[in-house]
């Protein structure tokens, strides 16, 4: 995307904000960000700027320049690398840990089968 207007619009779309949303989010009218998101547009003061980025999660100069990732998810951050991991996802029992050990084995059209034969099995 070319134009910051673009940017602004794709990143609030992206948070799954209104225009109301993210104009309360960062302290100015609706009509402001209409502007923003217009090409041809008023272009937001730096300050503003960055409140958007901020509030929709998205790289600073993605949003001002175009250049770089869009945010941390598409350019894979430490945090995302060293998010805690979920501790449903570990064994809890040999018994589980042999079960996905058998599981990781089979080929994915049997691992499905098996996965609906534990289905129907817990009901």
């Amino acid at each position: 995307m070319h134009v910051m207007a673009d940017r602004i619009r794709q990143a609030r779309r992206l948070r799954n904000l209104s225009q109301t949303q993210l104009a309360e989010t960062v302290g100015v009218q609706r009509s402001a960000v209409a502007q923003w998101e217009r090409t041809g547009g008023t272009h937001p003061s730096v300050e503003h700027l960055a409140q958007v980025a901020v509030a929709t999660h998205v790289f600073f100069e993605w949003l001002a320049t175009g250049r770089g990732a869009v945010n941390a998810d598409a350019s894979m951050s430490l945090e995302r690398v060293s998010a805690p991991p979920q501790v449903d996802n570990f064994a809890k029992d040999e018994v589980e840990s042999n079960v996905l050990q058998l599981m990781r084995k089979l080929s994915p059209r049997r691992r499905s089968a098996a996965y609906q034969l534990l289905r129907a099995m817990v009901g």
